[in-house]
């Protein structure tokens, strides 16, 4: 989906340019894109010039989203999501601390949308180059 929302308006992007890009087995990828298809999150172009593009606005997805559809149940442990598979929950304070920690996860990842995610990778991009521009300088021989 960052692969996507990075391409925006570029046209559609073909899976093995996405698994490439993201350093990601393509047999996995075409796995992935099937839910997010389904769900309204990704457009697939057919044709000669096809692909897949993303279907919404990146400022109007967020990554509980998306980790919602993909994982299901992101809890930190199983007790969380299926309270009835441990006897303690009642009166076991780890559960809720762990249920605090999964909350303000799930409050973080709300709060961080595909847009964001883009202006990060960008930004990211930029030092990377400075920096490789920075160690190239560095290591000419004179």
């Amino acid at each position: 989906m960052a692969e996507l929302a990075v391409n925006n308006g570029r046209g559609p992007v073909y899976l093995k340019d996405i698994a490439r890009s993201q350093n990601i087995s393509e047999k996995y990828l075409s796995l992935i894109i099937i839910p997010l298809r389904k769900n309204g999150f990704v457009n697939s172009v057919r044709g000669a010039h096809g692909g897949y593009k993303i279907a919404k606005d990146p400022s109007q997805i967020n990554l509980k989203e998306i980790l919602d559809l993909l994982e299901k149940d992101c809890s930190l442990v199983k007790c969380i999501s299926e309270p009835s598979t441990c006897p303690r929950v009642p009166i076991c304070a780890s559960h809720d601390i762990w249920a605090i920690i999964g909350g303000k996860i799930a409050d973080i990842l709300n709060s961080i949308t595909l847009d964001t995610l883009v202006k990060m990778t960008h930004e990211k991009e930029k030092k990377a180059g400075a920096y490789n521009i920075l160690n190239t300088t560095e290591n000419l021989q004179y």
